[in-house]
C-alpha cells in the first residue's frame, strides 16, 4: 500500500513544485543541450565566465551561475513564461511550452589564455548561429562581447548600453580588458554601425570617448538619451536592420546595481532601459544580446544585482519573441 501511494505521488500527471532553490540551475529550467551539434532550439543561452579582463576587482565570471540561479524564480509549478501585470499579458509562453529555449553551458575558460579561451567563445556562438539559434549570452566581464561580435558573418548593427565606452586605445599590449571589446568590434566589415548609449563615466578618458566619436560611431550620453528617448534611441538604427545588443549592468544608475564593479551615478532608470529595450525589440531584427559585469561576489544578500539582471534578460526575450518577425521564424521549430 506504502508502495503504492508513493508511486501515486511521483506520478508524471502530478506537477513538480520546483522552488528556485530546488534542481539543476539551467536557464529557466529549459533544456540542457551539451552537444551543439544537435541543438534544436530557437534561443540558446550559453556563459563565458571570464574576468581576467576585468582591471579592479574579480568576480564577474560568477555571473553566468548567478544569473541562471535567479531565472529559476521565474518558473515553477509547471508554469510557462512571465505574466506581465500591468499590460495583462503573457511573455515566452510558447517558446517556453514547445521547448525552444536551450542551455548550453558555458564556454571553457583556460585561464591566462586570453586569446584561446576567446577562440573557443567564438567557436560556441559560431556553433550555435550554424544551427539557427539566437544566441543569448551571459558574462562574465565585457571583454567577452568582442568573441561572439565576431563569430556573426552577416552585416549587423550593434547597440551597447554601459556607463562606460570601453574603447580604450591600445597600450602596454593591453588589448583584451573589458575596455577595449568596442575597439575591435567597430573595424570589423560585417559591423555597419555602432551606437553606444548611457555614457557618463568620469573615469573616461578623452581619448576612449573622442576616438569613437571620430571613428564614426555614435556616442549617447544620458542627457541625448533623455532628449531622444527610448523610441528616438532605437530609431538610430535602420528599420527590420539585423542587430546585436550588449547590455553592461552599469548601464543602470550605481543605485540599482551593487554587485557591479563599475556602477556609476547618474544612469538610466530600469523604466529606461526596460523601454530601449522594448523600442528595439519591435523596430530591429534581434539576432544576438548578451548582458555581462554582473559580480555576485559584491552584492547584496539577496542577490538583487543578479536578480535584475536576469529580469532584464528575459523581459528582453519577451518583447523580442513577441515581435511578427519572430512568429514567423519560430514556425521552423514548431512541435507537433
Amino acid at each position: 500500500m506504502a508502495s503504492n501511494v508513493r508511486a501515486k505521488r511521483g506520478s508524471a500527471k502530478e506537477p513538480r513544485l520546483n522552488r528556485p532553490f530546488v534542481g539543476i540551475p539551467s536557464f529557466l529550467r529549459s533544456k540542457i543541450c551539451e552537444d551543439l551539434d544537435t541543438l534544436d532550439a530557437a534561443i540558446a543561452v550559453f556563459g563565458i565566465p571570464f574576468d581576467e579582463g576585468s582591471p579592479y576587482l574579480a568576480g564577474s565570471r560568477m555571473g553566468p551561475r548567478a544569473l541562471r540561479e535567479h531565472s529559476l524564480r521565474f518558473v515553477g509549478s509547471g508554469r510557462k513564461g512571465f505574466y506581465n501585470p500591468e499590460n495583462r499579458r503573457q511573455y515566452l509562453e510558447y517558446e517556453m511550452a514547445n521547448g525552444l529555449i536551450a542551455d548550453c553551458g558555458d564556454a571553457d575558460i583556460l585561464p591566462t589564455n586570453v586569446e584561446k579561451t576567446f577562440d573557443l567563445a567564438t567557436d560556441m556562438a559560431r556553433a550555435i548561429l550554424d544551427r539557427g539559434a539566437m544566441p543569448v549570452m551571459l558574462g562574465g566581464d565585457h571583454s567577452v562581447t568582442y568573441p561572439v561580435v565576431r563569430a556573426f558573418d552577416k552585416a549587423l548593427h550593434v547597440m551597447h548600453f554601459d556607463a562606460h565606452t570601453d574603447y580604450a586605445p591600445f597600450v602596454h599590449d593591453l588589448r583584451f580588458t573589458n575596455q577595449h571589446p568596442f575597439r575591435h568590434i567597430k573595424p570589423m566589415k560585417h559591423v555597419r554601425s555602432l551606437t553606444q548609449v548611457g555614457i557618463r563615466s568620469l573615469r573616461e578618458s578623452a581619448d576612449m570617448v573622442e576616438d569613437s566619436i571620430n571613428d564614426g560611431n555614435r556616442v549617447i550620453t544620458m542627457p541625448e538619451f533623455h532628449k531622444m528617448g527610448p523610441k528616438g534611441l532605437a530609431k538610430l538604427v535602420p528599420a527590420e536592420a539585423p542587430c546585436y545588443v550588449s547590455i553592461d549592468v552599469d548601464v543602470l544608475d550605481i543605485s540599482l546595481c551593487p554587485g557591479c564593479v563599475s556602477a556609476e551615478p547618474n544612469g538610466m532608470t530600469y523604466a529606461e532601459l526596460r523601454d530601449s529595450l522594448k523600442a528595439l525589440a519591435e523596430r530591429v531584427d534581434v539576432i544576438g544580446f548578451d548582458f555581462v559585469e554582473v559580480n555576485p561576489q559584491l552584492d547584496v544578500g539577496t542577490g538583487i544585482t543578479s536578480y535584475l539582471g536576469v529580469h532584464t534578460v528575459i523581459e528582453f526575450l519577451g518583447h523580442i519573441c513577441d515581435q511578427p518577425r519572430w512568429a514567423k521564424r519560430r514556425k521552423r521549430w514548431k512541435r507537433g
